[in-house]
C-alpha cells in the first residue's frame, strides 16, 4: 500500500514538474514574441482623422440645388515611421467620394493618396530651429500653417482653397523651419504648440503645380513660399504677420500665368483667436483662367473654456477684377463642443451662407452638424 502511495506521489511530482517546465518555456517564448513585436513597432506612429457630417440646405455654386444628406467629408489614416533621428517617412491615404454619372461608381467612396514623403531633419543652423525637408507628395507651404491657426477645416476648406485657387499638397520638395528658437512651454500648452517659433517660422518649396489629385500637364515647376514673423514674443506673444506667395503656371498645356500674393495677420490667445487676410493674384492652380483676382477674409474664435467655442468667418472674393457684379460674400457662424482634447475630438454646428452679386445666381445656404474624430 505504501509503495502505491509513494508511486502516486512521485507521479504527481513529475507531472507538476513537467507542467511547470512547459509553462516556463511557454512564458519564455511568449516574452520573446512580445519583445519581437515591440522591436518591430519601434519608431512607428499611427493616427487617424475623419469628419462625418449631416447637411441640409441649398448649394451648387449658385444653382440653388436642395440637399439633405449624411456624408463623410474626410477620412485619413496617418502612418509614420522614424528610421533614424534624422530620417522618417509618412503615408496618408485619403477617402474621396467619386462623381461619375456614367457607371455604378458614382457616389462610391474611394481611397487616394494625400501624402507620401520622406522627411530629412537638419541640425539647427544660423537663425533656423528644427529645420527639415519633405520630399515626395508633400505639404505645400500655406494651408498646413493656416489650418493650425483656424482649426475648423472640418467645417470646410480655408478661404483661398474654398475659392478654387489651390489645395494643400503637391509632388515636390518643401523646406520648413522655425525661426530663432521656440516659444515657452506655457504658451505652447495653453495657446498653440504648432509652428511655435519664437520669432516665427517659414516654409518654401518647388512643385509640379497640379496638386495632389491632378497629373502634370506641362513642364513648368511652381515656386511657393511662406514667411511668418512674430515681432514681439515677450510682449504680445500671439501676434504674427505672414506673407505667402506663388509664382508659376497653371496646370494646363497652354501654360496660363498663376500668381498668388497673400498677407495674413493673426493673434492667438488662450481665450480668443483672430485672423485677417488679403489676397491678390492671377489665375489658379488648375489653369482654368488667367483673370486678375482679389479678396479678403476674417476669422474669429472665442474660447471661454476648453470645452466650448464660438466661431465666425467672413469672406469676400472677386474672381475677375475686370467684370462687375461677379463677387461673392460668405458668412459662417457656429458653436463647438470639444468633448476630448480641444480642437481634436469635437462637434461643430454651423450655418454657412453665400451671397452672390450676380443676379443670375441663387444664394447658397447650408446648416451642418459635423463630428471630427482625431488622433
Amino acid at each position: 500500500m505504501r509503495r502505491k502511495v509513494m508511486a502516486l506521489i512521485v507521479g504527481l511530482c513529475c507531472v507538476l514538474f513537467f507542467a511547470g517546465t512547459s509553462m516556463a518555456a511557454e512564458d519564455e517564448v511568449s516574452q520573446k514574441d512580445i519583445e519581437k513585436i515591440v522591436k518591430a513597432l519601434k519608431g512607428w506612429k499611427f493616427g487617424y482623422l475623419w469628419y462625418i457630417s449631416y447637411q441640409y440646405g441649398e448649394d451648387g455654386k449658385g444653382m440653388g440645388e436642395d440637399f439633405n444628406q449624411f456624408t463623410i467629408k474626410r477620412g485619413y489614416i496617418n502612418i509614420r515611421k522614424e528610421f533614424t533621428p534624422w530620417f522618417s517617412a509618412r503615408i496618408t491615404p485619403d477617402i474621396n467620394q467619386m462623381k461619375d454619372d456614367e457607371n455604378n461608381f458614382d457616389g462610391s467612396f474611394t481611397v487616394r493618396l494625400k501624402y507620401l514623403y520622406s522627411q530629412f531633419n537638419i541640425p539647427d543652423f544660423a537663425f533656423f530651429t528644427n529645420p527639415f525637408i519633405e520630399v515626395g507628395m508633400v505639404h505645400m507651404p500655406w494651408l498646413d500653417y493656416e489650418e493650425h491657426v483656424n482649426f475648423y477645416r472640418c467645417q470646410d476648406t480655408m478661404f483661398l482653397e474654398r475659392n478654387s485657387l489651390f489645395n494643400s499638397a503637391d509632388l515636390g520638395a518643401t523646406f520648413v523651419s522655425l525661426l530663432g528658437g521656440e516659444m515657452d512651454k506655457e504658451y505652447q500648452e495653453k495657446v498653440n504648440h504648432y509652428y511655435p517659433g519664437r520669432y516665427g517660422s517659414m516654409a518654401a518649396g518647388i512643385y509640379n503645380g497640379g496638386g495632389y489629385h491632378a497629373s502634370e500637364k506641362n513642364k513648368n515647376k511652381v515656386l511657393e513660399g511662406r514667411l511668418t514673423i512674430r515681432p514681439l514674443p515677450d510682449i504680445i506673444k500671439g501676434l504674427q504677420f505672414s506673407y505667402f506667395g506663388i509664382t508659376g503656371k497653371g496646370n494646363k498645356d497652354t501654360n496660363p500665368d498663376w500668381r498668388v500674393n497673400l498677407g495674413f495677420v493673426s493673434y492667438e490667445h488662450e481665450y480668443v483667436t483672430l485672423t485677417g487676410q488679403y489676397y491678390r493674384g492671377k489665375g489658379n492652380q488648375k489653369g482654368t483662367d488667367e483673370y486678375n483676382k482679389d479678396g479678403y477674409s476674417f476669422f474669429a474664435e472665442i474660447k471661454p473654456n476648453k470645452t466650448f467655442s464660438i466661431i465666425g468667418r467672413y469672406d469676400f472674393f472677386d474672381p475677375n477684377d475686370d467684370v462687375k457684379n461677379d463677387e461673392n460674400e460668405r458668412y459662417i457662424a457656429g458653436v463647438v463642443y470639444h468633448f476630448h482634447k480641444q480642437h481634436k475630438n469635437m462637434v461643430v454646428l454651423d450655418v454657412d451662407h453665400v451671397n452672390y452679386k450676380d443676379s443670375s445666381k441663387k444664394d447658397d445656404k447650408r446648416v451642418q452638424l459635423t463630428l471630427q474624430v482625431a488622433l
